[in-house]
């Protein structure tokens, strides 16, 4: 399970340091592609391959834009010796990312947001909004 909020900075060459504990979970290769709400979203091997096969089996007219969206910037990464990892110019554009971002664990995932937009989300999350979905999952 990813958890955590870590924050970094890409640098003039694209690359960005991925938090060690979310490496370690990833494994030595990994997929990012675009997420939801702006952000990107990182998946282990093992992860993408499983949302891979599960596309696949959806029918055409239901899977075609979703694997447009996913499969189309998907980036496999291989971390270097500084735990860096290069971040595509079509990836970053799509999240708005210029240098700052929050990377965090998102239990079955981690995402990569522009600083600036995990802040204004979590700006807009409510306590009643948690409270209401922790009450509807039985919390």
């Amino acid at each position: 399970m990813f958890t955590g909020e870590f924050f970094h900075s890409f640098d003039e060459k694209g690359r960005v340091n991925f938090p060690a504990k979310l490496r370690e979970e990833l494994g030595e290769q990994f997929v990012i592609t675009k997420g939801l709400d702006g952000c990107l979203s990182a998946y282990s091997m093992e992860k993408w391959e499983h949302i891979s096969k599960i596309v696949e089996g959806l029918p055409q007219a239901k899977a075609r834009n979703l694997k447009r969206f996913m499969f189309s910037s998907a980036t496999v990464v291989n971390p270097d010796k500084q735990g860096r990892v290069l971040v595509t110019q079509t990836l970053r554009g799509y999240a708005n990312i210029t240098k700052d971002v929050a990377v965090i664990g998102a239990s079955d995932h981690v995402e990569i947001w522009d600083r600036d937009a995990w802040a204004s989300l979590n700006a807009e999350i409510s306590s009643d909004e948690i409270a209401a979905a922790m009450d509807e999952l039985g919390f």
